[in-house]
Parts: C-alpha cells; structure tokens; sequence
C-alpha cells in the first residue's frame, strides 16, 4: 500500500489543531479543580489537637482562631492557620497539616514560664525557657514564685542566662534570687529573699559570675565574728567588697560598711 504524504500545510493545521485541543484539556482539568477546592464539599469537620498543653484549654483555643479559619479541606491557608494557633495565649508554636478525609492535625508547644519580665515599658511579662519574652496572663504563674528579670528589651536571653548561674551561686548562702535587674548601662544588681540587695557591677557575665563566687565563698569568714543577717553587699570594688549586716550599729567614726579584701 503506497503511503501518501500530506502537504506541509495540512500537516501544520492538524499540528495546531492537536495543540489547542491539549490546552483545552488542561484548562477544562484546572477549572474543575478550582471548582472542586472552592466547592462547598469536603469541609473540615474536626481539629485534632496534639502537644503537651498545659495552659491552654480547648475553648480559648477555639475562641482564637475559628474566626480565622477559612476554607474547606483543600483551601485553607497552611500559614494562615498556624499564625492564628501561634496567637492564641501561651503557644510558642504551632505545626498545621490536613489529615483526609476532613480533619486539620495541629501540634502545638507551649511556652514554659522561667521568669517574670519587666522591660523599658515597665509592662510585666513572662519569659520562657528559651529566654524568649512572650504575653499572657501572669496571674496563671503568681503561685509558682518566679524570679524577676527586669533590664533593657532584647536583653532576656542574656539575664535568664545569669540568672541560672546566680541561683546555685546564691543558695550557698541560703538566700533565693528573688530578681535581677540590668541597667542600661549594663550594670547587674540581684535582689534575695530577705530585703537583700546585691550589687553585681559591670563587666562579662564571667566577671560578673567570678566576683558573686568571691563573695559567696568568703562571706561566712567576713561575718563569722557578727552573726548577722545581711542586708546589702557591693563587689564592684576592685579589690572587695562591702557589706551591711542587720543590726550591727556604727560610730560616726566607723560609718562606711564592714569591708572584706
């Protein structure tokens, strides 16, 4: 059978025919896809929450991202759904993932409250594990005697860091870091149980900590003769420290604090 060649012509329309009909196809293929994602079907009918939560119950959950959450099974927004479960009160983060045929699975890790925050705006906050500032309601954490950190804004990290080298520190003497403040200056000062007050100074948070562990280990021979419970001590001398002691009265002569070399 003798094969007969179509014109050049022909075989150009049939080429351009077999094109638009493709593109067609795909375009017909995306729009009932379209149709099918914005359909009204296949809504989300459940939210399965996962974690370890201890201060977020199911109805602030649900009273803080329902309004946010549009869209059904195939349509809601990923990013949109962990930015409202990240805003509810004590979630640090939040990972979203659909599960079919109608759920949405959200693991959710809360912030666990290491300290107190008092920055610049004098607005108490909290301060998590990490050392990350974050909102709620620090009523929910009066009852578990946290520390204090007050000092500049983006400085947490740094004092929650000296505020766990401290405590041990501190214990020694069988007081407890009650708070911990940073000037802008960057001078350290700790407040113990017992109205006593600690000036830390200036310097790396290793001289800081070196002039604390001085002082901690050399006290009880400075106050072995008095006694006395201490009220104030100062290490930013470069050669001491000085203290006062609860009821220990001075001559007008014998004024300035006992003084340890």
């Amino acid at each position: 059978m003798a094969t007969v060649a179509l014109p050049s012509d022909v075989r150009l329309m049939n080429g351009v025919s077999t094109a638009v009909f493709a593109l067609a196809g795909v375009t017909l293929a995306a729009a009932g896809v379209l149709w099918l994602v914005r359909a009204p079907w296949f809504p989300v009918r459940a939210i399965q929450l996962e974690g370890d939560l201890q201060r977020s119950s199911v109805t602030t959950i649900r009273a803080n991202t329902t309004p946010r959450l549009k869209g059904n099974f195939f349509s809601f927004d990923l990013g949109v759904a962990r930015a409202a479960f990240e805003s509810v009160p004590w979630v640090r983060h939040a990972v979203v993932r659909r599960v079919w045929p109608d759920r949405m699975a959200v693991r959710l890790e809360e912030h666990r409250a290491a300290a107190r925050w008092e920055g610049e705006d004098e607005e108490e906050k909290l301060v998590n594990d990490f050392g990350e500032v974050f909102e709620a309601n620090v009523g929910d954490v009066e009852d578990e005697g946290l520390p204090l950190l007050a000092g500049p804004e983006g400085r947490s990290a740094q004092m929650l860091a000296m505020l766990r080298r401290l405590q041990p520190l501190m214990q020694r003497l069988d007081r407890e870091l009650m708070e911990l403040h940073l000037s802008g200056r960057g001078s350290w000062r700790a407040e113990l149980d017992g109205d006593t007050a600690v000036e830390l100074g200036r310097g790396s948070d290793d001289e800081v900590v070196a002039r604390a562990d001085r002082f901690v280990r050399t006290f009880a021979q400075v106050n072995g003769h008095f006694k006395s419970p201490l009220l104030y001590a100062d290490l930013r001398h470069p050669d001491g420290y000085a203290v006062r002691l609860r009821g220990i009265t001075t001559t007008a002569a014998a004024s300035a604090p006992q003084r340890s070399n």
